[in-house]
């Protein structure tokens, strides 16, 4: 099996996609047992200035930090659990020593073959106001929708005040769902969970849309990818 790096931004969502690697890959591969995971996590504070300024040659850099040090421990391939550090994608690709599964290309291959055409996009506010979901659904033929300005503040806002620090309160799950409730009314077909720790706040069985859930998503395609299961397998 290929050995999985973890290139990690927020504590909440790296856990998560950790700990979906371990229990995604039991299936296929026995009890107990996963591939290697080589995790390695900067501070966020490290990136708020970069995100805050848009500064995605320097988000990059920090990519690059990380995948070094866990190319440097044996990982094979790399993944990051952090949606908005994606923008930086083409400052870092062609000089990252090991190859990487991109978040956003996961779930637009995931609401393809659902057959999916209108996607909600939920997010920090740089995830629902660039470009990265967009261009990986329009290349489908899909559209990733980002709800209005005062619904991504909510959005947004929960995120950064609860979600990262650990805190769901059904408060907030509900209002989550309004939004998504009003992103349906709009046209959408399924929601994604594009923040990493959205996926433990809105439940599937309770969200007004079916939902694509990127930390798992991306978790579980790191392990097709690390036993060799080509996709749709």
């Amino acid at each position: 099996m290929k050995h999985i790096g973890i290139v990690a931004c927020s504590a909440e969502g790296a856990a998560l996609c950790y700990r979906t690697i371990a229990q995604a890959a039991e299936p296929y591969v026995g009890e107990y047992n996963h591939p290697k995971v080589t995790l390695h996590s900067i501070p966020m504070a490290a990136w708020m200035p970069a995100l805050d300024a848009a500064d995605y040659k320097q988000i990059g850099d920090l990519m690059l930090e990380s995948a070094r040090v866990v190319a440097q421990a044996g990982a094979d391939f790399a993944i990051c659990p952090d949606n908005s550090c994606h923008l930086s994608w083409n400052y870092f690709i062609n000089r990252s020593p090991i190859p990487w599964l991109h978040i956003g290309e996961v779930v637009a291959a995931e609401a393809q073959r659902h057959k999916w055409r209108r996607a909600g996009l939920l997010g920090t506010r740089f995830t629902m106001t660039g470009p990265m979901y967009r261009d990986a659904f329009g290349s489908r033929s899909m559209e990733a929708l980002p709800p209005p300005v005062e619904d991504q503040e909510i959005v947004d806002s929960v995120i950064w005040k609860e979600l990262v620090r650990g805190e769901f309160p059904e408060s907030s799950r509900l209002r989550y769902n309004e939004v998504i409730d009003r992103l349906k009314i709009q046209g959408c077909d399924c929601v994604i969970l594009g923040c990493t720790e959205i996926p433990l706040l809105v439940r599937a069985d309770d969200c007004p849309l079916p939902v694509l859930d990127s930390t798992r998503l991306l978790a579980e395609a790191a392990v097709r990818h690390a036993i060799g299961i080509a996709e749709g397998q």
